[in-house]
This record gives structure tokens, sequence and C-alpha cells, in this order.
């Protein structure tokens, strides 16, 4: 691969992985209801599910993929769907510190990168990465790309969660807390709507 294809390809990796989407939304509103330290379960499951993801999609996924475009459909209104019932579930969940049964609990490792799996632009990021960049499909290739966008990820969807934690602050009162997740919920749903008008 050539120095400017590398450095075509961190450009790509670092404006996918900094833009607004499902993760970034996610882990922001995660940082200001539960702090950056109760994230990183969630940080980490969206960093390693997405690599595993990409590295599958290398491999061989995205010829499947390739040959029966009916799955990709099938996977983006899936994770649409699901993107609607996170979306509820943060617009409606209790307080954190909340005595009920309902209250909110961030996301885990594993649920991370389960999400993965349906989450609209993770597949665009994946396919687009892939397709773009590791043409021949060159197995070490593959591996070195998923690598780098892990090294060039992590920090940027770190800093959402950081920057969550840090208007999670003024979120004490009630009213703040139910408008910021309300706000959270709907930039989510607003998320989809190119990912869903995609093909």
């Amino acid at each position: 691969m050539s120095e400017d294809l590398l450095w075509a390809f961190a450009v790509f990796a670092l404006v996918s992985s900094v833009t607004p989407g499902p993760n970034n939304l996610m882990l922001l509103a995660s940082g200001a209801n539960f702090g950056f330290r109760r994230t990183l379960p969630h940080l980490a499951g969206v960093v390693i599910g997405f690599a595993v993801m990409a590295a599958a999609v290398g491999l061989g996924l995205g010829e499947l993929f390739a040959r029966v475009p009916a799955l990709y459909d099938i996977m983006r209104w899936v994770g649409a769907t699901y993107l609607l019932y996170l979306a509820w579930k943060i617009a409606t969940a209790a307080p954190p510190d909340a005595g009920s049964a309902n209250r909110a609990r961030p996301m885990g490792f594993w649920a991370a990168v389960a999400f993965q799996w349906v989450n609209p632009k993770a597949w665009m990021m994946a396919v687009g990465a892939i397709s773009t960049y590791a043409p021949a499909g060159d197995p070490a290739w593959i591996v070195g790309l998923v690598l780098l966008f892990g090294l060039i990820n992590a920090p940027c969807v770190a800093g959402w969660a950081a920057f969550g934690a840090r208007v999670g602050r003024y979120l004490q009162r009630p009213r703040l807390r139910l408008a910021f997740n309300g706000t959270m919920a709907v930039l989510l749903v607003a998320s989809l709507v190119p990912m869903v008008q995609v093909g």
C-alpha cells in the first residue's frame, strides 16, 4: 500500500470516527449519565466490536454481502429498529441514582460489541473502508488497516464519552437531565435518516 493511500485511509478513519453517529451519541449520553469510568466497558466494546466486524468484512463477510445485497438491507432495518428502541430507553430511563428497578444502567462491553453488528453507520464504515482501501483483500493489509483504524478510533470515541461526563456535571436537576436525555434520543433517531435512505 502506498503512503498516500495510507494517509487517505487515516483521514477516512478520523472523519468517520469523530463525526456524530449512533455510537458517539450513545457514548455522549452514557458519559453524561454515568460518568467516564462507568462508560469505559461500553467504549471498549465499541472499539473492539467494530474492529472485529471490520476484519470479518475484509476477510470474507463483505463478499457475502456483495453477493446477497438483501442481507445488508435486512441488517440495516434491524439496526434501525434496535436504535429506535435504544432511543426510547434513553429518553424514558429513570435517573441512575433512582431506587427503582427501571433505573438506567450503562451499556456493557458485550452489548456494545454486539451492537456493532446492527449499527448501520458501523456497517457503512466497515464496508467503505475495506472496499476502498483494501480492494485486493490481502489479509495482512486488512489486519493492518483494522489496527490503524482502532488506534485512530479509540481516542475519538473516548472524546465523546469524556465530553459527556463533563456535560453531566451540569445536569444535576432532574428536569435538565430529562431534557438532555430527550435531546440525545431525538439526535439518535435523526442519525438514522441518512443511513436508512442509502440504497
